[in-house]
């Protein structure tokens, strides 16, 4: 991803409208539409002269293509695209991370993971900044300095942020191959949020059916899809951890992959997918939903 500086003489090198659209094979009204509803566009303009886009303006629309043609909707897609112009932060600080929590400064939190996963990618993200802050944060709560409300925070700020830089895919002609979900009694999404977003990096939509589902709603969703879908159950514990699921997603056909901790202490992994990374999931899933 290209991210100009606003002082590199490049960067007030000037395109005109047209030369925008060619280069991105769009018309000249396209282009114009984002830049009138959703500010894709010339950021700064002359009275008395036509708007020009600079090598800045450029990466932001390129941005915005890009997410598109990937399949989300053109609001989303302008959110994510203007974060492309902000500051890429240090991939790997996830002190900084930790300590807008701490100091429960909502803007700088959500402005330091979206840049993350706008520049680095929602894996790296993940592996290298949200997963020490959480087992930092869990440190804490061992030791009985409290912490679930920084917790709390964090998952939320992350699960915001995902939304905000990796937005959901759809359109009609993106039939879903991939249903996720937490078993029936499971509260822990965040997982399965950051799997959605690292599939629409790979332009796999996933549709996230979200935290406690019984088995017979899963075997509602399954029976409204037209084609046969990869179906991935979250268990954190052992107690969430059951068959009616499992059971109710093959009965459809399903490709089923079992994925968090809670599955291990059961006998349902044997002769089933269990995915014990993000990079496995992504690897697993997307072999059987292309």
């Amino acid at each position: 991803m290209l991210r100009p500086d606003e002082h590199d003489p490049q960067v007030v090198t000037e395109y005109t409208v047209g030369a925008v659209a060619r280069l991105l094979g769009v018309p000249v009204a396209t282009l114009r539409s984002w830049n009138r509803r959703y500010g894709i566009g010339p950021r700064h303009h002359v009275p008395g002269r036509h708007r020009y886009y600079t090598r800045g303006d450029l990466t932001v629309v390129i941005r915005m293509m890009e997410l598109v043609r990937a399949g989300a909707t053109p609001a989303s897609a302008a959110q994510a695209a203007r974060i492309v112009l902000e500051p890429a932060p240090v991939l790997g600080d996830f002190g900084a991370v930790l300590d807008a929590a701490e100091r429960m400064d909502v803007p700088a939190l959500v402005a330091l993971v979206s840049g993350h996963l706008t520049h680095h990618g929602v894996c790296d993200t993940w592996n290298r900044v949200c997963r020490p802050a959480f087992e930092v944060v869990v440190e804490r709560q061992a030791a009985g300095q409290g912490y679930i409300d920084v917790e709390h925070l964090l998952s939320w700020a992350v699960t915001t942020s995902l939304y905000r830089s990796v937005p959901v895919l759809v359109g009609p002609e993106r039939e879903l191959r991939v249903l996720l979900a937490c078993t029936e009694g499971e509260q822990h999404t965040l997982p399965l949020e950051v799997l959605r977003a690292a599939l629409a990096e790979r332009r796999c939509p996933a549709l996230l059916l979200g935290a406690n589902l019984p088995a017979g709603a899963l075997a509602d969703a399954l029976q409204r899809r037209t084609r046969r879908c990869a179906v991935v159950l979250w268990a954190q514990a052992a107690r969430t951890a059951t068959l009616e699921p499992i059971a109710a997603a093959e009965h459809h056909g399903a490709a089923v992959m079992l994925a968090g901790p809670g599955w291990q202490q059961t006998e349902y992994t044997c002769g089933r997918s269990h995915l014990g990374s993000l990079a496995e999931a992504l690897t697993k899933i997307s072999a059987v939903a292309s």
